[in-house]
Parts: structure tokens; C-alpha cells; sequence
């Protein structure tokens, strides 16, 4: 994936999509499309006949959060004495989420998703551009009244329960927690509300005096739903919440969240690697590439009605015992500043080529400055120490047998 530092000027897919031209190296696509789907791209694969049923949340359900081209851009520690170079980590992000629905956010690891999300749960102040919460702009608030509309309204589930949860406090100074930061209920109140979270989340009452530390995987992530559905929120942001488990908690911690999300009414973001998942649970799948929103489309029209490439791709490259899809291989630069300078140095350890600026530690020479020389392997000094018997430090010496 190429660098969110230095990308092409047009479209940033283009250095590694087949069907790039030159309108695509120049000019970058417009997000645009019909009936809920859309995609920029200027070579769009013609749609497929699958057709999804009309999305009747456009007319029914309202928008509870909406981004309206939301910028984030960081300054990294590289660059000159004078200026720093910038990591474009979120570029024109337009996003609607309406009440009841799911939406479901993919891409490859440093695309912007979690940047999205943390835009739409209050953590990332963006550089530009509008963030509305129930059809009001989150950054025109003062510090006091964004933690109450916020706080109040969206709930977060983090990636790694344990490190979510304050592990020195109990599972029920876990939950009464965030009713006790906005002062929701008596006391008597929000113990019954504890007990509430814990039978809907299908926890015994038993673990409402341990620690985090003395619960499982799935336990602690139920204890995390629970906290995110507290203070009754009507948007929940998932971020990876099922990485850490395995398949079989895994799947029940999913059943969970489409249960409590047809229960209660929720609208969800899920941010997540596991495609055929998103695909399963979403009503909506937006594809990001290099920070930008390149796709939205209704899951039921993936993957074939994918229209942009880099969808196709995506869900090309998960396998299918049922309908199986022929991998699009994905070519072109990765890691690095321009295209000169990029240049591939085997790395022994991954067994791979990996791509190093000049300059870089480890980077081979520039032309004409003599040849290549392979970074040795990792405990190659150690081994080859082993053999001779010689140690490290000349006072160090292994014993001879």
C-alpha cells in the first residue's frame, strides 16, 4: 500500500489498478452513483443484473450522524529543517449513518478506518470539514456540552477488551461508570441499570464483583458492550471488536450485536478486516483506499455489483468454498515516497521483497555506488558465533565440551 505521505496526484488506486489511463494518473474520480451506491472511479466495471431491493431507511429512518467532507491530516516527524511532512490520514470523507442501519467499514490497515471512526465517536477533531451528531455540529460546541451530546449519545467497543477495561475496577464500577460521569439516576437507579446491562449482554450476576482479569475473552467484550449501551445510545462504533476472540466466541459476540441491534433499535458502524463478515452483518459496505471513500455499496450487491476495482479485489481475495471468485492480483508500488525511489531489498525473515526509501536504514545503494548487499538474516552474528566459539564480548566465552 502505497505511503498516505506522498500519493499519486489523480486517483490513488491508479498506481496499482490494471485498468489505470491517464485520466486516472491525472484527475482524481468524484465519489458518485445512484440508488445508495456509489463509487469513484473512472473506469467502473459495468453493473452486474444482481439487483438489491430498494433501501426504504432513505425515506423511513433519519440521519443520526453525517460527515461532510472531513479532512484529517497529521504531521509526521519527517521532512526538512523548515517544513514536516503530512500524513493525509482521512482526505473529503462524506459519510450518512440513519438510525437502524449498519454500516460497515473495510480496507486495508492503515486506510483511515479507525481515523473514521474516531472522527465519528468525538476522539479525532478533524482538519477541515463537518461532523453532525443528531443534526448538530459537534466542533461548534463547547468542550461541556460536546462530552454531554457525545457521550451521551454514541457508544464505543475497542478492539482489545483487556486493554479497554480499567482493570483494577470491578465489572460493576465498569458499567455504573459512565451513569455516574453524567449523573444519570439515584444510586438505587443505577445499580438496577447495572443489573439490566448485564442480563442483556448475558452475563450472571456472579461476575459483577471480579475483575477484568479473572474474566474470558467474550466475557470481557460482553462487559464492553454493555458499557458502550449504558447511557441507552443510539449509535454504536465497533472497531474490530471480534479480532481478539476466537472463531467460536467470535461468533457469538456477532449474534450479540445484530440481537441487541433489532432489540434496541441501534444504528452500528463496524469497522473490521474480515470482509465476508462485514458483508454478512452490513446493510452498507464503504471501501477506503489511501484515506479516501472510494465505495459505498448495499451488501446485497457485493461482490459481484461491486463497481469500483479495489472492491473487487478485496472480496476477490477471500475464499469461497460456495461460490468461489477468481483473486485480482493488486501490482504497483508499495511503501515508499516516489516511484524512483523505491527499490525492493529482500527481507530474510518474511521470506519477501519490502520497499525502502533511499536514505532509509537498511535501504540498498543508488546506482553506480556499487552492488546490492542483502540485510543478513536475524541471529545470523549469533549462529555463526555458536560455530566458532567465539562469544560476543572477548570475556564472555561459552564453555567447550
Amino acid at each position: 500500500m502505497p505511503s498516505p505521505a506522498d500519493f499519486p496526484k489523480g486517483c490513488r488506486f491508479s498506481d496499482r489498478c490494471p485498468m489505470a489511463t491517464g485520466i486516472c494518473r491525472d484527475t482524481a474520480p468524484a465519489l458518485e452513483g445512484t440508488d445508495g451506491h456509489g463509487y469513484a472511479c473512472h473506469h467502473p466495471p459495468s453493473p452486474s443484473a444482481r439487483r438489491s431491493r430498494p433501501d426504504e431507511r432513505t425515506a423511513e429512518h433519519r440521519p443520526i450522524a453525517e460527515l461532510s467532507d472531513v479532512h484529517v491530516v497529521h504531521a509526521s516527524r519527517g521532512g526538512g529543517m523548515f517544513s514536516r511532512e503530512k500524513v493525509y490520514a482521512l482526505t473529503g470523507a462524506d459519510l450518512v449513518i440513519r438510525s437502524g442501519e449498519t454500516v460497515g467499514i473495510v480496507g486495508e490497515s492503515g486506510c483511515g478506518k479507525s481515523t473514521l471512526a474516531k472522527v465519528l465517536v468525538g476522539l479525532q477533531r478533524p482538519t477541515a470539514g463537518t461532523v453532525s451528531f443528531a443534526g448538530k455540529d459537534v466542533w461548534s460546541m463547547s468542550a461541556a456540552e460536546r462530552r454531554e451530546h457525545i457521550g451521551a449519545g454514541v457508544g464505543m467497543i475497542f478492539q482489545d477488551p483487556a486493554t479497554s477495561l480499567n482493570r483494577r475496577m470491578p465489572v460493576r464500577d465498569i458499567l455504573r461508570d459512565p451513569l455516574d460521569v453524567h449523573r444519570r439516576g439515584t444510586r438505587q437507579q443505577r445499580e438496577q441499570r447495572v443489573a439490566e446491562l448485564m442480563a442483556l449482554v448475558g452475563l450472571p450476576r456472579s461476575v459483577a464483583d471480579v475483575l477484568p482479569s479473572q474474566l474470558s475473552g467474550g466475557q470481557r467484550q460482553r462487559v464492553s458492550i454493555a458499557r458502550a449501551l449504558a447511557l441507552e445510545t443510539g449509535l454504536v462504533i465497533a472497531d474490530e471488536p471480534t479480532s481478539a476472540l476466537d472463531v467460536s466466541v467470535r461468533a457469538q459476540i456477532l449474534n450479540l450485536l445484530l440481537d441487541l441491534k433489532d432489540r434496541l433499535g441501534l444504528a452500528m458502524v463496524l469497522v473490521s478486516h474480515d470482509i465476508q463478515t462485514v458483508k454478512r452483518v452490513s446493510d452498507r459496505v464503504v471501501t477506503m483506499y489511501l484515506g479516501r471513500v472510494v465505495e459505498q455499496t448495499p451488501a446485497g450487491l457485493l461482490p459481484e455489483g461491486g463497481r469500483h476495482p479495489y472492491t473487487r479485489a478485496l472480496f476477490s481475495a477471500t475464499p469461497g468454498l460456495l461460490s468461489p471468485i477468481e483473486p485480482i492480483p493488486l501490482v504497483g508500488p508499495s511503501v515508499g515516497h516516489s516511484p524512483a525511489e523505491r527499490l525492493p531489498v529482500p527481507d530474510p525473515l518474511l521470506g519477501r521483497h519490502r520497499r525502502l526509501r533511499r536514505g532509509h536504514a537498511g535501504a540498498a545503494p543508488r546506482r553506480g555506488r556499487g552492488p546490492r548487499v542483502p540485510l543478513p538474516p536475524p541471529g545470523a552474528r549469533r549462529d555463526r558465533e555458536h560455530r566458532t566459539g567465539r562469544a560476543r564480548h572477548p570475556g564472555d566465552r561459552p564453555h567447550r565440551i
